[in-house]
C-alpha cells in the first residue's frame, strides 16, 4: 500500500465503512473539529463554555447523582456563569463512580449506553458508560490530534502497543486482522519485548515500512536505545507518536535519533480518550478544549497555573454517563506560553508529570512496561484495587483488594497471563489486603520497581 491506498481509504473505503456500514457521524464531527481549532482562543473558550453550560443543565435535569449533590450544596446551573463558578462544583473521584454507578447514568439514556473498563494509572479497575455520539466525537478528536503529526486514516501505521490479553477466538482474531489490514495498520505487542528479541521488532518495522509509528514511550525508548547502541538502522517513518506514559526529554531525544523522525507527544486516558497532543511546532500539547474541559488543581483543590496540578477533566459530549470535574489520577503542568506559532486557538500544556509506571525486569532480560498490569487486570472479576511491587529481580509481589466476585478462577487468570509475558524466571507472590496505601502525592502507584535500572 502507498499514497494511492490512503487516498482510496480516506475518500471511499473509510466513509463507506464509518458512515455507510456503521452509520456513525465520525467524519462529520472531524470536519467540525478541524474547523474549530482555528478559532481564536477567546472564541474557543466561548464555545467551550456554551457546551459546558448545556451539559450542566442536562446533568441537573437528567442525572440523579449530580441533581442530588448540587442541591445539597445549593448550586444550580444558573449559578454557573464562569469557569470560576464552575470550580465550585465538587470533583468526581473513582470511588464516587463506583459507589454511584447507576445514579451517574442519565435517566433518558438508561439501557442505551455502551460500557468499557479501564485499569488506569492508579490500579483501580473502573467501569464507565458512554454514548454512541461521544465515541464518534472522541474518535474525531483523536484523528485531529494525530493528524498534526501527519497520521491520517489509511496512512501506513505501525503500533507498538498493548497486545490482546487472554486467548481470543479465531473469529475475533480474523476480525482484528481484517480491520487492521483495512486501516493499513500493523500491530506489534509491546508486552512481548525483551532485551534478546529487539532485532525482531526492528525487522518488523523494516518489513512493514510504516509512514507513522505509534507506541508506548518505554518500549519505543528501549528499542531506540538498542538501535543507537548497535548502529541498527530501520525504515525511517515520517513521525513517531508516543502515548500512555510521560515522555521525558532524554527519551524524546533517543527516539528521534534512532528513527530519524520528529517525535510527537500525546496525552489521554481511557475514560475520555485523547486530551492533548503536539503540533509540528512542539511548543507544548494543545488541549482539546473545544471537546472537553481540563483543569489543573493544587493541593487545596483550586485551579492553578503554577507547577504540577492534579488533572480534572470533563468530556463535553458524553450525555449518557457524564463525568464532571473527574480526577483521573494524573498530574500535569500548564504551559507558560499562551499561543503557538501554528495559529491554533487551543490552549497548551507544558508537560504531563504523573503517568510514569515502573517497568518490570526479569533475570532473562525481559523489560515489561508497567502498563501491562492495569491493561490485564482491568477485566479480572472481583478485583477492586491492586499494586504490584518488584524488590528482587526474580520475585513480584501483588497486593490485591478484592470483593465477593474474586475467586480461584480470577487468581488462575492472573497467574496465567503474567506467566505468558514474564516466563518462569519470575515468581508471583500475592496477598490480599484491605487497602493500598497512597503515596505522598496522594496517588496509588500501581506498578513499582525497586530494581536499579
Amino acid at each position: 500500500m502507498s499514497d494511492w491506498y490512503e487516498r482510496l481509504f480516506r475518500g471511499v473505503l473509510y466513509p463507506a465503512y464509518e458512515t455507510g456500514l456503521r452509520r456513525r457521524d465520525t467524519l462529520s464531527w472531524l470536519a467540525r473539529y478541524e474547523r474549530d481549532q482555528w478559532y481564536s482562543p477567546q472564541a474557543i473558550a466561548s464555545l467551550q463554555f456554551t457546551r459546558l453550560k448545556a451539559l450542566l443543565e442536562h446533568c441537573y435535569r437528567d442525572v440523579p447523582y449530580y441533581r442530588r449533590r448540587w442541591r445539597e450544596l445549593d448550586i444550580a446551573p444558573d449559578d454557573i456563569r464562569s469557569l470560576d463558578d464552575y470550580a465550585r462544583l465538587p470533583v468526581l473521584t473513582k470511588d464516587d463512580i463506583r459507589e454511584n454507578f447507576k445514579e451517574l447514568q442519565a435517566e433518558s439514556w438508561r439501557n442505551r449506553l455502551l460500557f468499557k473498563r479501564t485499569g488506569g494509572s492508579t490500579g483501580e479497575p473502573l467501569e464507565l458508560g458512554y454514548t454512541h455520539e461521544s465515541y464518534e466525537r472522541r474518535m474525531a478528536v483523536m484523528w485531529r490530534g494525530y493528524g498534526w503529526a501527519a497520521s491520517r486514516p489509511g496512512r501506513r501505521t505501525l503500533y507498538l502497543w498493548a497486545g490482546t490479553v487472554g486467548t481470543p477466538g479465531r473469529l475475533h482474531q480474523f476480525k482484528d486482522n481484517l480491520y487492521n489490514a483495512l486501516f493499513a495498520r500493523r500491530m506489534l505487542n509491546s508486552f512481548d519485548m525483551t532485551e534478546s528479541n529487539l532485532a525482531s521488532y526492528a525487522d518488523a518495522i523494516d518489513r512493514y515500512r510504516p509512514s507513522i509509528i505509534v507506541g508506548y514511550v518505554h518500549p519505543l525508548a528501549q528499542l531506540a536505545e538498542w538501535m543507537v547502541e548497535t548502529g541498527r538502522k530501520v525504515h525511517q517513518p515520517d513521525a513517531v507518536i508516543t502515548a500512555a506514559e510521560a515522555l521525558h526529554p532524554h527519551q524524546r531525544e533517543i527516539i528521534g535519533k534512532a528513527f530519524g523522525s520528529a517525535v510527537y507527544n500525546t496525552y489521554g486516558c481511557r475514560e475520555v480518550m485523547l486530551i492533548a497532543s503536539e503540533c509540528p511546532h512542539h511548543q507544548g500539547l494543545h488541549v482539546n478544549s473545544d471537546h472537553l474541559v481540563l483543569e489543573l488543581l493544587n493541593e487545596e483543590g483550586r485551579p492553578t497555573t503554577k507547577g504540577p496540578g492534579e488533572v480534572a477533566v470533563t468530556d463535553l459530549s458524553n450525555y449518557g454517563m457524564p463525568f464532571i470535574r473527574y480526577l483521573n489520577g494524573d498530574l500535569a503542568t500548564a504551559s507558560p506560553t499562551h499561543s503557538c506559532p501554528c495559529g491554533r486557538g487551543l490552549p497548551l500544556l507544558d508537560r504531563v508529570d504523573g503517568r510514569v509506571l515502573d517497568a518490570i525486569r526479569t533475570p532473562d532480560g525481559r523489560i515489561l512496561p508497567g502498563e501491562f498490569f492495569p491493561h490485564m487486570l482491568k477485566d479480572v472479576p472481583g478485583l477492586t484495587r491492586f499494586q504490584l511491587v518488584q524488590r528482587e529481580l526474580d520475585r513480584l509481589e501483588l497486593s490485591i483488594v478484592r470483593n465477593d466476585g474474586f475467586d480461584d478462577a480470577s487468581l488462575a487468570y492472573i497467574r496465567r497471563e503474567t506467566a505468558k509475558v514474564l516466563g518462569d524466571s519470575v515468581s508471583l507472590h500475592y496477598h490480599f489486603v484491605d487497602d493500598i496505601p497512597l503515596t505522598r502525592s496522594g496517588k496509588r502507584r500501581v506498578t513499582r520497581s525497586e530494581i536499579a535500572s
